[in-house]
């Protein structure tokens, strides 16, 4: 008799892990004029302002245990829509890993109020005032038609195409700023401040980088402990402002035909304007009139020179 062999035959389980996302959606009743708010401890937020009722918000994550770790909660009241999204357990503070997108559909006619710890903020096509806060990401605002609120300590701040006066501070990066129809003030202790044309007044302050601001339309008042400042004002602007540094030179452009009074103190100052010198004459000091004077333009810098040039 042939010896029979035993031919064990092993089944192997595929080892490959299946990632699937887990959803969380809800929409809520939310009538063009209304409020939107969100309260959350981790996520990157996108809100888009359209047309019709409702808000619609959509929680996507890399984890299948979304609704374990986190506690989310729909509330709806007369004229507003809130979302929280809690941890259910104070460990998961520090050890969550993974990826959570929060993406909110609501009708264009709608202040938001959005606040995240874990995450960046992206906001488009709202016509109502913005309040931001994030303590983990960057800012993007493009097209929003009322006043803007932002505040973010862990990325940069993009802003455009804004009609409202807009307030924005970071201390964890750069602030780039375009097509703002209203006030600016801008704030940033970790990098570099770019803008470009403001109708309204600007505030710009850095202690890490260098200031550019372009076509102003109103006063200017810019300072920075972190490099050098260049200010090119809008043809007809005679409003004047301060422009401070004490890490580099100061540049800015003027239309020749607008008054003010200019003071300036710098290790070397050089105009192209027909100034009207008034007092001593000296290559660190200087104080005259552009066609007979009016609103003051200071300018002051101990890290460099200024250069004053006609547009």
């Amino acid at each position: 008799m042939k010896p029979r062999f035993l031919i064990p035959v092993l089944f192997l389980a595929a080892a490959s892990t299946v990632s699937a996302d887990s959803r969380v959606e809800r929409t809520l009743k939310l009538e063009p004029g209304g409020r939107f708010r969100l309260d959350a401890d981790v996520g990157s937020v996108v809100i888009r302002g359209g047309a019709g009722p409702g808000a619609h918000v959509l929680f996507e994550s890399s984890r299948e245990d979304l609704q374990d770790v986190l506690k989310i909660d729909f509330d709806e009241k007369p004229g507003e829509a809130v979302v929280t999204a809690k941890y259910r357990h104070h460990r998961w503070f520090n050890g969550f890993r993974g990826r959570v997108e929060i993406t909110v559909d609501a009708p264009a006619e709608t202040a938001v109020d959005i606040r995240t710890a874990g995450g960046a903020i992206r906001l488009s096509g709202t016509r109502r005032p913005a309040n931001l806060r994030t303590s983990g990401g960057s800012l993007t605002i493009e097209n929003l038609s009322a006043d803007l609120d932002g505040d973010t300590s862990g990325g940069s701040v993009h802003v455009r195409d804004v009609t409202g006066n807009a307030r924005v501070r970071t201390s964890g990066g750069s602030i780039e700023a375009a097509r703002i129809h209203g006030s600016l003030d801008a704030d940033t202790s970790g990098g570099s401040v770019r803008i470009e044309s403001v109708s309204g007044n600007v505030k710009a302050h850095s202690s890490g980088g260098p200031i550019r601001i372009f076509e102003a339309a109103g006063r200017v008042d810019a300072d920075t402990s972190g490099g050098g400042v260049e200010v090119a004002f809008a043809k007809g602007n005679g409003q004047g402002g301060r422009i401070e540094s004490s890490g580099g030179g100061i540049t800015v452009s003027l239309d020749p035909a607008v008054h003010l009074e200019i003071d300036a103190h710098a290790d070397r100052i050089d105009s192209d304007l027909p100034l009207t010198v008034s007092g001593g004459i000296s290559r660190e000091s200087l104080h005259g009139t552009l066609n007979g004077g009016g609103p003051s333009l200071r300018l002051e810098t101990s890290g460099g020179s200024v250069r004053i040039r006609a547009l």
